[in-house]
C-alpha cells in the first residue's frame, strides 16, 4: 500500500562516495514527514519509517470526546521543515473522521499544503467527512468497512485501536 501512496514523490541524484568508488544515487526531493495522530497513529510509523528511513516524525494528539464525538486538540509538534514536507498524517482507524480532519488543519496551520491521510480500515461517513473538509488531502486506506454504529465506532471494525495496541482496556 505505501509504494501507491508515494509513487508520485519525485527523486533527484546525489553523488556519495562508497568505500569502492563514488557513484550516484537517488533521494527523495521533497522532505517527508510522518505524523502519527496519538496514540492509535504511533503503531503505524515504524512500518512506514522502515520504507523511508529519510522521513522525520512529528506529533498530534487529538481525542475524541465520547459523548459528542467532536475532537479536542491537545498536543502538537512538527520537523521545522513541515512546509516543504510531504506530510503523511497516520491513523489506523478512519471512523467519524473527526480526529483525522482536526489533525490535518493543524498541519495546515503549520504551513503544510503536501499532505495524505493514511489509515488501515475506514468507513464512508469517515470518507465523507474527511472529503467535504479537506478535499485537497487524498485518503489511503487498506479496507472500507459497513458503517458507524450509535457510539461512533466502525462495524465490523477493530475496536479502539489504541486501546488494543496498547492494551490499556
Amino acid at each position: 500500500m505505501l509504494r501507491y501512496i508515494i509513487r508520485d514523490f519525485e527523486t533527484v541524484p546525489k553523488k556519495i562516495e562508497t568505500p569502492i568508488q563514488e557513484t550516484t544515487c537517488y533521494v527523495l526531493k521533497k522532505p517527508v514527514v510522518i505524523v502519527p495522530i496519538l496514540r492509535a497513529g504511533l503503531g503505524m510509523v515504524e512500518g512506514i519509517h522502515n520504507i523511508i528511513p529519510s522521513a522525520k516524525i512529528g506529533h498530534v494528539g487529538v481525542y475524541r470526546d465520547e459523548e459528542t464525538l467532536e475532537p479536542h486538540e491537545y498536543f502538537a509538534k512538527f520537523p521545522t521543515d513541515i512546509k516543504e514536507s510531504a506530510v503523511l498524517i497516520v491513523d489506523p482507524m478512519l471512523a467519524t473522521g473527526g480526529s483525522a480532519s482536526a489533525a490535518i488543519e493543524i498541519v495546515k496551520r503549520r504551513g503544510a499544503t503536501d499532505i495524505r491521510f493514511v489509515g488501515l480500515v475506514g468507513c464512508p461517513e469517515g470518507v465523507k467527512r474527511l472529503q467535504a473538509d479537506h478535499p485537497d488531502v487524498d485518503i489511503y486506506l487498506a479496507a472500507m468497512d459497513e458503517k458507524l454504529n450509535e457510539k461512533g465506532y466502525i462495524v465490523p471494525g477493530l475496536g479502539d485501536c489504541g486501546d488494543r495496541l496498547f492494551g490499556t482496556k
